[in-house]
């Protein structure tokens, strides 16, 4: 029996037995004694070789590397990483003298959450969303819960959508004249929570109205159609009117001209002729007048009608035909043309002009004549 197990085979099968054993008690005690910590970041982080107190002397590595960032190392093998910063963070792993991996942590620093930055836009009556930006920057995941509850009503979920930093709110109550959001953010250093008081009825703010378009009238060019659809967000429906608020002006120009309209299409009639003009239109809820204008829409650039003249053509030729435009508005739509002058005319005003010119002409003569006649006499 002593022969068969001094061996080779045996002594062989002996040792991979013992081997595997030990790798597999090492591995073991890696997945037992295997950790995240999180510290706060600027402050003294302590990191324990284990749940049990180590009493041999231990190495303590960061990234598989022996050196450390500014530590002490305590005589029960605990590391002490002194105002640690964010250099500091990585894997660190804790050997007994064999190297052998005694305990190994993940440490992430950061900041425990603050106050946030929090605005609610309103852009219709049935729809609230709330987005917020951190005022501590953590560099910590975080968890976020939030609600919205009026004066007198049950709080309501705000839908977190935390890739994109907001919430949304479907069918609020409108006649409650005050809401309030609260959000609180949670990491593994602490939690805060921010309250946010909401408005309903001054922060209704309507989409800048969509489609603008603005043409030249044919035949008139004084006058610009101005037209645009409704925002989508908006509901169309008689109990929510918009009005419109539409701005002008000749580029170039520091004035401009307005117009407030319920419906489309508007015709502008002073316009300057000849010249490129700017356009803008935003729109408010037409019930509630405190809330607020939509942005301005996208700038629009647009010329007036011209008429153009050949050669060949003469200005009774080119009057323009009457249009469907003529037949909407009520106002007058006789083009405004202007026609080359004709240099064979005479003008009344010409023929004034001509008479002073020779009576001014005999006056200077008679004048003459007197003053060289007593000349004359005295001599």
């Amino acid at each position: 029996m002593p022969g068969v197990l001094s061996s080779p085979v045996c002594l062989t099968v002996i040792w991979l037995l013992s081997w595997s054993l030990r790798l597999g008690r090492a591995q073991n005690q890696t997945d037992e004694a295997s950790a995240v910590q999180y510290g706060h970041m600027q402050s003294n982080v302590t990191l324990a070789c284990g749940k049990s107190q180590v009493r041999v002397p231990v190495t303590w590595r960061l990234d598989h590397s022996t050196v450390l960032p500014w530590h002490q190392v305590t005589s029960d093998g605990t590391l002490v990483l002194l105002h640690a910063d964010h250099s500091a963070q990585g894997n660190y792993s804790c050997h007994d003298s064999r190297g052998l991996l005694l305990y190994f942590i993940r440490l992430r620093l950061g900041y425990p959450p603050g106050k946030l930055n929090v605005s609610c836009q309103v852009p219709n009556h049935t729809h609230v969303r709330c987005s917020w930006t951190e005022r501590v920057k953590t560099f910590l995941p975080a968890e976020y819960n939030a609600t919205f509850k009026g004066i007198s009503q049950d709080q309501k979920p705000c839908v977190l959508d935390v890739a994109h930093k907001h919430c949304d709110v479907n069918h609020p109550s409108f006649w409650q004249t005050i809401h309030t959001l609260r959000i609180t953010e949670t990491n593994a250093l602490g939690s805060e929570t921010t309250s946010h008081r909401v408005t309903l009825y001054k922060q209704l703010q309507p989409n800048p109205p969509q489609s603008l378009m603005v043409e030249a009238l044919k035949g008139h060019p004084k006058r610009l159609i101005v037209s645009w659809d409704y925002p989508v967000s908006w509901p169309l429906d008689d109990a929510f009117p918009l009005i419109f608020h539409i701005r002008y002006k000749p580029n170039g120009s520091m004035y401009w001209s307005e117009v407030l309209s319920l419906e489309s299409p508007v015709v502008i009639t002073d316009a300057l002729a000849g010249h490129l003009h700017q356009v803008q239109i935003q729109a408010r809820d037409d019930l509630i007048s405190d809330s607020k204008w939509s942005e301005w829409s996208p700038l629009l650039l647009v010329r007036p009608w011209e008429a153009v003249y050949s050669t060949t053509e003469s200005p009774e030729e080119l009057q323009p035909e009457e249009t469907f435009a003529d037949n909407l508005f009520p106002f007058s739509t006789k083009p405004e043309i202007s026609t080359p002058k004709s240099h064979n005319s005479v003008h009344p005003e010409d023929e004034g002009n001509l008479g002073f010119v020779i009576l001014l002409v005999m006056l200077s003569v008679v004048i003459l004549t007197i003053v060289l006649s007593l000349i004359f006499v005295v001599w």
